[in-house]
């Protein structure tokens, strides 16, 4: 009995302490640090190291929206070729205004299709501002200021068409619509040929007697060339694929021709001068969807779009003779926000597009700012560097070998193996996959994801934030009082660019005093001087031309039965601010 008893306890003291070990172990695990910069237990739960279809995209964003119904909403804002929305989720602290009152962001990605990060990179942004918002003061504030209109693909139709059909990496670059791109009266008919079914457009190479290329004896996936008086083993024949139509060219008649960036109402050329262009700007839907709520939200004042590759911060012009286009004082601000991003983003440079790229007629990034006086930037995503820093991104093939060697191991690379083509007889078909070098590999998405959100978020920070200061009051006798105060913005972009200014392109900011009895209303010029502009017509709400950033403007009235009063200021662009006596 009594040894019964003994190993009862003993039973009873080892379950106990099993207890109280597991319960330890789930403190332990409970009692952890939140990675610095990154959301605590978020809503929702998003692998950043992958890449999703259209659909895939437009489910993450409802599920955003489902989880936080106080920052984040859904919509289409159009249709694409195929009939697929537009989706656009608009990021704010609704509680704190609406998003239309409010210096707004527009950003938006995959306008290429096969520029495919884009959209994570703009989906992230929408995730971390919503999933961030609960612990991080900085974006709790941030989003009471501002509003993000957030677009991670323009193009759904091509964007599946890069992921589900046989394709190289820099193809397609159009959307769907299917046209005659080699001239010879028939659409579409010399399609991509996925010859050994792998989902990868590669290249083809075959022995000749009089071939100029060898495979490297340390490297078989590489063809070097040879000497000047050397013989090789292999010629190249090109792209994967067959002539369907007999012209003598692989592939020629497929998906595109087209160039959705060069479809934008600002200084657009014609397809013999641009090539890609089409018929006349906003021929495609999809861009004139972007258009139409753009033109409906005059309170954007801040505009990123991502593409691919290079690891570039792009601003306009994109043609030489738009140079005049960009004042010094709007350039001052585009260079101020281009230089942190070269801090923030390692491996990025911030260029001008016509200077340090080439020359774009019609592209979305000066449509922005031409048309509608936005700051705008385009980020050409992923850069070499991101492989190896030791080399500095040298982005060549012999890079991109060793690092399918060091860090993909094989993944990115097929093979070559042998294949009977009915046009070219044995073949050799290999090469690198379409998903590798313009596209991030999975693990190196997070990072420059968050590196790129944190740059736009820069930008949207820097949009206008106005304020009335300095309010005081002069007795001029007999009960009429002089009102002055000072009209602050906060932040470096004003509240028009030299572009909105010079074109009228949004109406004035209006400064309004209430529950006053105005008797006359001036922009004051210089106070010391004395100097005012009076407002003769409806004195009591001033028009102000602009508001610059990281600057001020001062308004007076004369005013008769002012002892309670209130200021207001409305702002397009700059949103709403306001004090009250």
């Amino acid at each position: 009995m009594k040894m019964m008893n003994t190993k009862k306890i003993l039973a009873t003291l080892a379950l106990g302490a099993l207890s109280l070990g597991a319960m330890k172990v789930n403190a332990q695990q409970e009692n952890f640090f939140r990675a610095i910069g990154t959301p605590h237990k978020p809503k929702v739960e998003i692998a950043w190291n992958r890449y999703y279809s259209a659909e895939g995209l437009w489910d993450w964003m409802k599920k955003i929206a489902a989880a936080h119904p106080g920052l984040a909403k859904v919509e289409s804002i159009g249709k694409s070729v195929e009939g697929r929305d537009i989706l656009t989720i608009t990021i704010t602290d609704f509680s704190a205004g609406k998003d239309t009152d409010k210096p707004a962001m527009w950003i938006d990605g995959n306008i290429h299709s096969n520029e495919v990060q884009g959209g994570e990179f703009s989906l992230y942004l929408a995730w971390y501002l919503t999933e961030m918002h609960a612990d991080n003061e900085f974006i709790k504030q941030l989003l009471k200021d501002k509003t993000f209109y957030i677009t991670p693909t323009i193009n759904p139709d091509a964007r599946n068409n890069f992921f589900r059909e046989p394709n190289t990496a820099s193809s397609p670059r159009s959307g769907m619509l299917v046209l005659d791109n080699d001239g010879d009266g028939e659409a579409g008919e010399d399609r991509m040929d996925d010859l050994d079914g792998d989902g990868h457009i590669t290249l083809m190479i075959r022995k000749s007697p009089t071939g100029r290329y060898i495979k490297d004896p340390l490297d078989p996936r590489k063809l070097i060339q040879v000497g000047p008086d050397q013989v090789g083993v292999y010629e190249m024949i090109g792209q994967e694929g067959i002539d369907n139509d007999g012209d003598g060219v692989v592939n020629d008649d497929g998906i595109g021709y087209y160039d959705p960036n060069r479809d934008w109402g600002w200084n657009w050329q014609p397809d013999y001068i641009q090539r890609g262009a089409l018929r006349y700007p906003f021929t495609l839907p999809e861009n004139r969807s972007v258009m139409e709520f753009v033109m409906k939200h005059p309170n954007i004042a801040a505009a990123q779009s991502f593409h691919n590759s290079g690891g570039m911060i792009l601003r306009g012009p994109g043609a030489e003779e738009d140079v005049n286009t960009y004042n010094r004082e709007d350039i001052r601000i585009y260079d101020a926000i281009g230089n942190v991003g070269e801090e923030i983003i390692p491996g990025y440079r911030y260029i001008v597009v016509y200077k340090d790229l080439y020359s774009v007629f019609g592209g979305e990034l000066d449509w922005f700012y031409g048309n509608r006086g936005i700051f705008t930037y385009s980020n050409e995503l992923m850069v070499s560097y991101l492989y190896f820093h030791k080399n500095e991104g040298r982005g060549n093939q012999d890079e991109q070998l060793k690092v399918d060697q060091l860090l993909t191991f094989g993944d990115a690379f097929v093979n070559w193996k042998e294949y009977e083509h009915p046009q070219f007889g044995t073949v050799e078909i290999g090469g690198f996959k379409k998903t590798f070098g313009r596209a991030h590999p999975g693990f190196l998405l997070e990072q420059d994801a968050h590196r790129n959100a944190a740059f736009t978020i820069f930008h949207g920070y820097h949009t206008p934030k106005l304020s009335v200061m300095n309010v005081r009051e002069e007795d001029l006798g007999g009960g009429v009082k002089a009102v002055t105060a000072t009209i602050f913005n906060e932040r470096m972009i004003p509240t028009h660019a030299s572009q909105d200014l010079k074109y009228a392109i949004e109406r004035p900011d209006y400064v309004t005093i209430s529950g006053a009895k105005v008797l006359a209303g001036f922009v004051v010029e210089d106070e010391d001087m004395k100097k005012f502009k009076e407002q003769k017509s409806s004195p009591e709400k001033i028009a102000v031309e602009n508001i610059p950033g990281m600057g001020a403007v001062k308004v007076r009235w004369i005013v008769s039965s002012a002892s309670d009063y209130s200021i207001t200021v409305d702002s397009a662009k700059g949103g709403k601010a306001s004090w009250k006596k």
